[in-house]
């Protein structure tokens, strides 16, 4: 009998402990997201495409937002804000951890947000890293696939055409590679935020093999001085952040490149938050960088 109750506590512990890790990975330890009462609901669609860039059948998470069937049944279209992940992480998080479909039915629904979808590709490559930049590497044409995503949403969605009703935007690598794409296809993207990303490119991960010119076409913080022309014709509108134990080398970067990102004629805003490359920072500002592409969303400077 004592063996028994031994055996069926130890299920009971091995079933709460993966329990509670399976819980953590999903939600890194904050509480499912829960829209408050009132609140109407946005919804969360799986899309799957055929990606010419990859040559594969790839994935992207959409949130629709409160009303959208039914607005989009009477022919109005949205604005997109597409959300970028980092390495390792995955195109969910925005929604588990990050919290931003029920922040984005909050605004709507309060009016602090015009209504826009939220698009998130996944951008794995098969690794538990899945550290591709974001970028046209040997490890696969990511920068095209991000392309195709926009292509395959405008085809499935009302949404808005045009550079001036598309965001990018992303945490860490997603945050680098939002700047880094915003900037190199300027006629697709008129709004970037860089939620704690680098600026910057360096020879390794998938830039390990690269050569100087591949580097210096995806490294900002090298081309950025060239862009004047560029940013003139097709204004951008940039918001950089970084957390306060980031670093104050890394802060201190971010501020030089963003420092050229205004002198070359981007319209930039830098902020230093309070916290360190976590989801706790990232999960805090998901309402103010909602907020940012909401405002900027059609502006034509």
């Amino acid at each position: 009998m004592l063996a028994l109750l031994a055996l069926v506590w130890a299920i009971v512990g091995v079933h709460g402990a993966f329990s509670y890790g399976n819980a953590y990975v999903t939600y890194r330890g904050f509480p499912p997201p829960k829209d408050p009462p009132g609140i109407a609901q946005g919804h969360l669609l799986h899309e799957a495409f055929w990606s010419p860039a990859l040559h594969a059948r790839r994935t992207y998470l959409v949130y629709t937002p409160p009303g959208y069937a039914a607005q989009a049944a009477h022919g109005k279209r949205f604005p997109v804000l597409y959300l970028l992940h980092g390495s390792p992480g995955a195109p969910r998080q925005f929604i588990n951890v990050a919290r931003a479909g029920v922040s984005l039915d909050e605004g709507v629904v309060a009016h602090r947000l015009r209504p826009f979808l939220l698009v998130m590709p996944n951008g794995s490559d098969g690794t538990f890293r899945s550290d591709t930049e974001w970028a046209n590497t040997p490890r696969g044409n990511y920068e095209g696939f991000v392309l195709d995503v926009v292509h395959s949403v405008d085809g499935r969605f009302a949404t808005q055409r045009g550079r001036r009703f598309r965001a990018l935007g992303g945490n860490s690598e997603g945050g680098y590679a939002a700047v880094n794409l915003a900037l190199r296809h300027p006629r697709m993207f008129a709004i970037a935020e860089s939620w704690s990303g680098y600026l910057w490119e360096d020879r390794k991960g998938a830039f390990a093999k690269a050569s100087v010119q591949q580097l210096d076409a995806n490294d900002p913080s090298r081309y950025i001085p060239l862009l004047g022309a560029q940013l003139r014709r097709y204004p951008l509108h940039a918001y950089l952040y970084k957390g306060t134990r980031e670093g104050p080398v890394v802060k201190a970067r971010l501020e030089q490149v963003a420092a050229e990102l205004a002198r070359a004629g981007g319209h930039v805003t830098v902020r230093i938050f309070r916290g360190g490359h976590t989801w706790r920072l990232w999960r805090d500002q998901t309402p103010r960088m909602l907020r940012y592409a909401s405002r900027w969303f059609g502006a034509r400077t």
